[in-house]
């Protein structure tokens, strides 16, 4: 009976030593992955001789991104409780990207990245040094097809989910607040919104249209219709909103349309089907940075392609790779106030940053 007293004893001990080491603070850093390498390691764009522009900044690939800067050690302890009681203690796999397809950057300065694989939008929080995912759409639903993404009213966030056919509404926490557009859109893809006007934008890619919305989640007319002219659409995709125009990649037409999103008449097209370096194929992910340069995803090509505010092309970042500044079908972009460009790079399972570091 002793012996059995004292083993009690033991176990109760190393529980609570193991409780006491599971309480104990961990703070966590954020990190973007290129902290090994050094200024002249990093990739640049363009090549020298030539001045550089753009920086490789780092990625986002989930958990792995925080790091413990005062780490609690309790293996000794997990090691002696797994001993004394026959239990093998393991941590489940890190949560990371599947397939990442839009980015937002919000107020906070929080990277928000829609997942088709995941089926989540993850949250990257780099001042309080965690990740989560929001994996509800609404109060019964989980996203489905989570693809575009963009800041909403006040604190609100924006989601357009493909297969569930509607957009719906979070708040900064991820909770659900409502949804709008059901029976009126096929495959909602792109969103962007216009905060002076509060209208939203949502690119209907099965209805070759962009629709627009009220304030209330209304409709209010659509864009365009199916056909390869200027102002119709085959198959638009991701959308971005800047300075009273709305930019369009027209994807399957292999160009940007550039409208005015007061009236949906279009402004002005570029982008041009072809093979070479700078040509369009399949342009998604579309941004602009408060300089006026057009950012935009050619997937297929697997570059980010750079162009000045009136589409003329300047210069590629990336090409075929899983190495930084490289690319394997990439989706979605953004711009954030650091004009930090953000490229989900979908089948690398990742999102890459590149710092613009300013110049003509």
């Amino acid at each position: 009976m002793a012996g059995a007293r004292a083993s009690t004893s033991a176990i109760a001990a190393l529980l609570g030593l193991l409780l006491l080491a599971g309480c104990a603070p961990t703070t966590y850093v954020f990190r973007y992955g290129n902290e090994t390498l050094t200024q002249d390691q990093l990739p640049r764009w363009p090549l020298p001789p030539e001045i550089p522009r753009y920086l490789y900044a780092g990625a986002l690939v989930g958990e792995a991104n925080y790091e413990a800067e005062q780490p609690v050690d309790r293996s000794q302890v997990e090691a002696a409780f797994a001993w004394l009681v026959g239990l093998v203690l393991q941590n489940p796999d890190p949560r990371r990207l599947v397939r990442p397809q839009g980015v937002l950057v919000d107020g906070a300065g929080r990277i928000l990245v829609t997942d088709l694989g995941a089926g989540a939008v993850f949250v990257f929080d780099e001042q309080a040094g965690k990740l989560v995912a929001w994996e509800w759409a609404d109060l019964a639903r989980r996203f489905d097809t989570p693809v575009g993404i963009t800041a909403g009213a006040g604190d609100e966030v924006l989601v357009t989910d493909a297969e569930l056919g509607e957009v719906f509404r979070l708040d900064p926490d991820g909770q659900p607040l409502g949804s709008f557009g059901q029976g009126l859109l096929q495959r909602p893809t792109g969103i962007a919104r216009d905060p002076a006007t509060g209208l939203v934008f949502v690119a209907d890619t099965g209805a070759h249209d962009i629709k627009v919305f009220d304030a209330a989640g209304r409709l209010v007319e659509a864009f365009g219709s199916h056909g390869e002219r200027v102002g119709e659409f085959n198959g638009p995709t991701h959308l971005a909103f800047a300075h009273g125009r709305l930019y369009v990649a027209d994807t399957l037409n292999a160009r940007i349309q550039v409208l005015d999103a007061a009236t949906g008449g279009p402004e002005r097209t570029f982008g041009e089907r072809g093979i070479l370096v700078g040509n369009l194929v399949r342009p998604k992910g579309i941004a602009v940075d408060d300089e006026g340069h057009i950012y935009v995803v050619e997937s297929l090509h697997d570059h980010l392609l750079v162009y000045d505010a009136q589409g003329r092309f300047l210069l590629p970042i990336g090409g075929e790779g899983g190495g930084p500044g490289q690319f394997y079908l990439p989706a979605g972009v953004t711009v954030d106030h650091h004009n930090r460009v953000f490229v989900a790079d979908m089948f690398n399972r990742r999102v890459a940053v590149f710092q613009f570091l300013g110049g003509a």
